[in-house]
């Protein structure tokens, strides 16, 4: 490891493994919610590995010490897709709500084809946290007087062959080009007086990440104002 290696640039992917460290030791009593919520400000705001390293080494996991962020970048990290196609047969094949509801929601596997159905009632399969049985997968949807809502991450591409009678497949998403590596997701069925919506969400933690740049963009503009607040137009300091 080089000397400099502290200073290299993490990732998403860098920050999102140190907060789910976090998580499991909030889950343990490891930590309190102020002390969770101060380090995982601290592991959002952080852009190189030398600020990452100190948030979780206090923390062990089933009695082993937490071992600090990896200094070398593999090209198979961060953004690719290929750690979330993990075949097998995925940890649910089907979802049904009569009057009432249903939701598919975080960290699951989805098989090569969900089945759902919904009558007088309503569904979510959200598939923003979860891994791929297949690189192209399919969400068959039955609504009869009812409505399914599918929720796909960014850089998936997103096929629809329902059928609406009296009802519609939400079509708004299908086109977009999708990311090297990432799956497909083919939305069928039949919708009958009902819907099946399709669209397309950050994940949590791109949504954290998005706020806390908001946040410090904000910071910096109070900033920036503040410092002209204090000279006067001719540039001298009041």
């Amino acid at each position: 490891m080089t000397d400099d290696a502290p200073e290299l640039r993490a990732s998403d992917a860098d920050r999102e493994r140190v907060a789910e460290v976090l998580r499991d030791a909030l889950a343990e009593g490891r930590l309190d919610m102020a002390e969770f919520e101060e380090r995982l400000d601290a592991t959002y705001q952080a852009r190189t590995y030398g600020e990452l390293a100190p948030i979780t080494r206090d923390l062990p996991v089933s009695g082993v010490a937490v071992p600090a962020v990896s200094m070398t970048k593999d090209p198979a990290a961060g953004t690719s897709w290929a750690g979330r196609i993990v075949g097998g047969e995925g940890s649910s094949a089907r979802a049904v709500a009569v009057m009432s509801g249903f939701q598919r929601t975080g960290r699951w596997t989805v098989p090569r084809r969900f089945d759902c159905f919904a009558f007088w009632g309503g569904g979510e399969v959200d598939l923003r946290e979860a891994n791929f049985a297949a690189g192209e997968v399919q969400i068959n949807c039955v609504a009869v007087m009812g409505g399914v809502n599918v929720i796909v991450p960014p850089g998936v591409e997103v096929v629809v062959r329902g059928i609406g009678i009296m009802g519609g497949f939400d079509q708004r998403e299908e086109g977009v080009p999708g990311e090297p590596g990432a799956p497909r997701v083919v939305v069928s069925g039949f919708a009958f007086w009902g819907g099946v919506g399709v669209e397309r969400k950050p994940t949590r933690a791109e949504r954290r990440r998005l706020k806390e740049k908001r946040r410090q963009e904000k910071l910096e503009r109070e900033g920036h104002g503040r410092e002209l607040h204090g000279r006067d137009w001719h540039g001298r300091e009041d």
